[in-house]
Parts: structure tokens; sequence; C-alpha cells
């Protein structure tokens, strides 16, 4: 049986290590216009595969031995009136790397830099959860992605 807390482990770091991390991280660009970013660590892998710009989806799936046990599937958008994408991603990815190690899904609950604002709003456990967050820029709605995700393939 899966352990859930070395899978929570696994998912903190592989995702601090990922999109999370931004021009650190080792991208590849797909044939199929889509970017990846992989993460290995012992018996586990961590594949981020999204399309966009904008709009934006994806999955994420962790892998124990080759084996699928966990994905998450999200899709999200910035306000069609802001032009500045950049630094509306930078603070994303400075809330994702405060993800919480108890529900590893995307950031805090909240995160507030400068005029920036993150919420994120979620219920459920590593096996079976969903949540949206969103991100205000002096108040503003500005951003918001919507993902739901879990275990995968359990039963014998």
């Amino acid at each position: 049986m899966l352990n859930k807390n070395e899978l929570k482990k696994f998912l903190v770091k592989a995702k601090k290590a990922t999109y999370a991390a931004g021009e650190a991280a080792k991208s590849i660009k797909e044939p199929d216009q889509s970017t990846s970013l992989i993460f290995t660590d012992g018996d586990w892998k961590y594949h981020d595969n999204y399309f966009g710009g904008e709009p934006f989806g994806g999955r994420e799936v962790a892998f124990y031995k080759d084996k699928p046990v966990y994905i998450m599937i999200y899709y999200g958008w910035v306000d069609k009136n802001i032009t500045d994408f950049k630094s509306i991603y930078e603070f994303l990815q400075q809330a994702l790397l405060l993800i919480p190690e108890d529900n590893p899904y995307r950031g805090p609950e909240s995160f507030q830099n400068n005029d920036f604002k993150y919420k994120n709003k979620f219920e459920g456990k590593v096996d079976n959860f969903s949540g949206e967050e969103k991100i205000y820029q002096n108040n503003k709605l500005i951003y918001q992605a919507k993902y739901i995700g879990g275990l995968i393939d359990q039963k014998k």
C-alpha cells in the first residue's frame, strides 16, 4: 500500500523544484507544443505537463517505482485586461514555494507580497481533493485556477 506521508513529502520537493523554481527549473518543450517539467528522487518521479499561455491547463502525475499513483489536473487564466503576465506568474511561483506539507496541492491558504495577494481554498486529502487559487492585485481579482486530483490505480 502507498505511504501517503512519503507521497506528500515527495510532492513538496518535486513542486518546489519544478514550476515554483521559476527559471531554475529545466523545462522541455514537447512536439505537441506542451511543456514538461520532470523531477526524480529515488523511486519517485514527478511529471508536470501543461499547455498555455493564456489560458493554460495541465496535469501533474507522481510515479512510484514507475507506476502512476497520483494525478492532479488544473486549468487557469489571467484577467483579459492584464498585459503584464510576468509579474503575476513570478508572484504565483513565490506562493507555490510555500506549499503546505500536509496539503501539497498548490500554495498556502494565503500569501501576500506588496500589492499582490494569493488565496487558495481546497477540500479533501491527498487521496481525493479539489480547490481553487486566486491572485488579487490591489484587491482586484486578476488570476484564478481550479484543480482536482488524488490517488490513482490503488486497488489490486
